[in-house]
């Protein structure tokens, strides 16, 4: 997700900002760690800095996540976006991606296609592939199996990689994701205040 970003949100913010990626060790880490980083990031966090946590749902509920990161930033004495107006500003964005970041690289074919051309353009019609969120089986081995089909990665993903390559050719406005698009309108939304 980290690779991903470093390409996406230059892409997302008019003029670029400057951001910094804080790393966990995966979701678990995350939530275990989120309401101590919270809490010291309000204890100093300048009115013109955004805190966006970015989480996978990996078949979670997701308003019982979304509902924990929300309680994670109040109890921390900061708003985020579900608890103000859609008039006043906010300081956290929790976003969860439905079902793994890969959705969002089948949210955007054309950006697949552009990273491993040999893919077959007929992919972004089929039905499996219409809604990128509810990919049976995993996103992750679906872009697996996707890659090596088309004769790239024969001994397995290197995720990164793949991150990198692919997330260099997205554009946000033409993601079919349903999560990637709540995370740029929110991403819209945190930085008009």
């Amino acid at each position: 997700m980290e690779v991903a970003l470093q390409n996406l949100l230059p892409k997302m913010v008019e003029p670029p900002i400057s951001f910094r990626i804080m790393i966990f060790q995966g979701k678990k880490d995350l939530l275990k760690k989120l309401p101590v980083r919270l809490r010291g990031y309000s204890s100093w966090i300048p009115g013109n800095y955004r805190i966006i946590v970015l989480i996978d749902e990996d078949r979670q509920d997701c308003h019982d996540l979304k509902t924990q990161l929300d309680q994670a930033a109040k109890q921390a004495g900061l708003s985020t976006k579900s608890t103000q107006s859609p008039h006043e500003p906010f300081q956290v964005l929790n976003r969860i991606v439905i079902e793994e970041l890969e959705a969002w690289f089948f949210g955007d074919i054309d950006a697949l296609r552009a990273a491993y051309p040999r893919l077959p353009k007929s992919l972004q019609y089929r039905a499996l592939y219409r809604n990128p969120d509810t990919i049976p089986g995993g996103t992750w081995e679906a872009l697996e199996r996707v890659l090596q089909r088309a004769g790239y990665f024969k001994g397995g993903v290197v995720k990164k990689q793949a991150a990198q390559a692919i997330s260099g050719y997205m554009q946000p406005d033409r993601n079919r994701s349903k999560s990637f698009q709540v995370f740029y309108t929110g991403i819209k939304a945190l930085l008009r205040f």
